[in-house]
């Protein structure tokens, strides 16, 4: 597993509450029991039109030139809820993501994140809302920084202190 200290990069805004992880990987996505071939597969319902034949939802916000290659997902409340399915970190962690920022998470998915190596940091609603909006003007030329060792998250003039039990925290930053 990579090590996550210092991250910095695109952050998409998925802001809706309760994303599942039906959602993130959907079963019928899942035709693997490895850590590969699920990227195709994440978020199918919200990023295709026709799962079935890959067209793509321009709406969408990971299908808009303006988050290709995001690496962090701005959530809502309660992100990674529903199952215990391991494979939707796996999903997301091939496809490129490093962190999820939301609110709150369903502690199944909190652990599945810090032991594949994806950062999962809770800042208020209000904060990620703010950098969601801070975001939305240029997302490529406004990435967002997580330092985890220092606990904070930076997004352009601002800078917010998250809490993550040491743990989790010492898990991600040695890898």
């Amino acid at each position: 597993m990579t090590p996550f200290t210092l991250h910095h990069g695109i952050a998409a805004p998925l802001l809706r509450d309760n994303i599942d992880t039906d959602t993130i990987i959907p079963s019928r996505e899942m035709r693997t029991v490895s850590r590969s071939g699920l990227a195709d597969g994440l978020f199918a319902p919200w990023r295709y039109s026709n799962a079935d034949a890959r067209v793509a939802d321009p709406d969408f916000v990971l299908n808009q030139a303006a988050y290709a290659g995001s690496r962090i997902i701005l959530g809502g409340e309660n992100f990674g809820c529903g199952s215990s399915r391991e494979h939707a970190v796996w999903a997301l962690h091939e496809y490129g993501f490093r962190a999820v920022i939301a609110p709150s998470f369903s502690p199944i998915f909190f652990g599945n994140c810090v032991r594949n190596g994806l950062a999962p940091v809770r800042l208020s609603l209000d904060a990620v809302q703010a950098i969601a909006a801070w975001v939305a003007v240029d997302p490529a030329g406004r990435p967002v920084t997580i330092d985890l060792p220092a606990q904070r998250v930076r997004a352009g003039g601002s800078e917010y202190a998250f809490d993550i039990d040491p743990e989790s925290r010492d898990m991600l930053i040695e890898g």
